[in-house]
């Protein structure tokens, strides 16, 4: 098959068709991908900020029809339209039992770059082909567990229905599912990447009374006010801290959301935030960064909250479908998020893209509709 290869970090990604992919096994789906959208998770192992294991196709912001199923597979079929999902609950771990999803054992494929069993159903040759961040979605076509593929309605696009797949479950997630964000609280995110904008729309659901945005570039913050933002600052001029106590009454934030990936921002949620107030670290910073919390007593004896978040504290099997539902209701704005497409031959300018903060979210054209 067809698809775009990260081979050396820091290199641009090569489009190779001498990729081979397996036939699903027992419990396993495999989906003709149509879109992928690209995220700064993809990124990051782009500019070698988080290692690669090895070549390695990217992009787990997938949508597609199932191509085939494996044996047991009863849900799914041929020609069912699907968004992927790289946090595919087992429904019967440790976690999951626990109502803790997004955590689920088959998780651990976000890091690891293959299947849950070890193994990643890709190669060229003698070489494996590794499964990045979950899907390996920048390929005609993705193996995954069949919970990895949730079944969508026929009239939903498939072009705006990829951007569930990470965008809107982590940052809408993020909010809903993570924080809880009650009705009234006031909310700071900081980055008005795709992520971001899907933060905004989750604290507008959640009936925020302050949506404070801040993001260095101008053409975001406008965006932002289409999404729900109530304020949006320039961190490189305006006083971050003195417009969030004036808007708060001095009291502070009751909620922060580091959607950027930088680790600073999370040290500076926490300082925003009042007491009792809650941090959530929703980007994903270089593995190489760190936090500091310099008085760890105050933190504790202000009883402030630092929580981590990944894929939105989703279980993607109940969330996509209804996020689907709220798109159909006008509640959920999938169209705008999406600011270019592109075909795969131009995956390294839509990386360009996002490195260079231009539009929201580039969706790369896989498979033509």
């Amino acid at each position: 098959m067809r698809a775009a290869v990260l081979e050396v970090p820091g290199k641009p990604l090569v489009i190779r068709n001498d990729i081979s992919i397996i036939d699903p096994r027992p419990g396993e789906v495999r989906v003709r991908i149509h879109y992928c959208g690209l995220c700064h998770s993809d990124y990051s192992y782009v500019d070698g900020s988080n290692p690669a294991p090895g070549a390695i196709i990217l992009g787990h912001e997938a949508s597609g029809i199932v191509d085939a199923v494996g044996a047991g597979v009863t849900h799914l079929r041929p020609g069912d339209k699907v968004v992927m999902t790289p946090a595919p609950p087992c429904g019967h771990c440790y976690f999951c039992q626990r109502h803790e999803h997004s955590l689920c054992v088959n998780a651990s494929s976000i890091m690891t770059s293959t299947l849950p069993d070890g193994e990643t159903g890709l190669s060229s040759g003698d070489t494996v082909i590794y499964r990045g961040c979950g899907v390996g979605g920048l390929a005609e076509y993705a193996i995954a567990p069949a919970s990895g593929a949730v079944k969508i309605d026929d009239d939903v696009p498939l072009e705006l229905a990829c951007v569930i797949g990470c965008a809107l479950q982590t940052g809408v997630g993020a909010v809903l599912n993570t924080a809880k964000v009650e009705t009234g609280a006031t909310v700071l995110i900081m980055g008005l990447g795709g992520v971001g904008m899907a933060t905004i729309q989750g604290a507008r659901l959640a009936g925020a009374s302050l949506i404070i945005c801040s993001d260095p570039v101008a053409a975001r913050r406008e965006q932002a006010k289409g999404f729900g933002a109530t304020h949006c600052i320039d961190p490189t001029k305006d006083d971050l801290a003195a417009i969030c106590a004036e808007l708060t009454g001095g009291i502070g934030l009751d909620y922060a959301f580091e959607t950027a990936g930088k680790a600073a921002l999370i040290e500076a949620g926490i300082n925003l935030t009042r007491s009792g107030g809650t941090t959530v670290c929703v980007g994903a910073p270089p593995i190489e960064e760190g936090i500091h919390i310099p008085h760890a007593v105050l933190f504790a004896a202000f009883e402030k909250k630092l929580c981590g978040c990944l894929l939105g504290s989703c279980n993607s099997s109940y969330e996509i479908p209804r996020m689907i539902r709220l798109w159909k209701q006008g509640l959920l704005n999938f169209d705008d998020m999406i600011t270019s497409r592109r075909p795969l031959s131009e995956v390294n300018e839509g990386f360009a893209d996002l490195a260079n903060n231009r539009g929201i979210r580039t969706v790369i054209e896989i498979t033509p509709s």
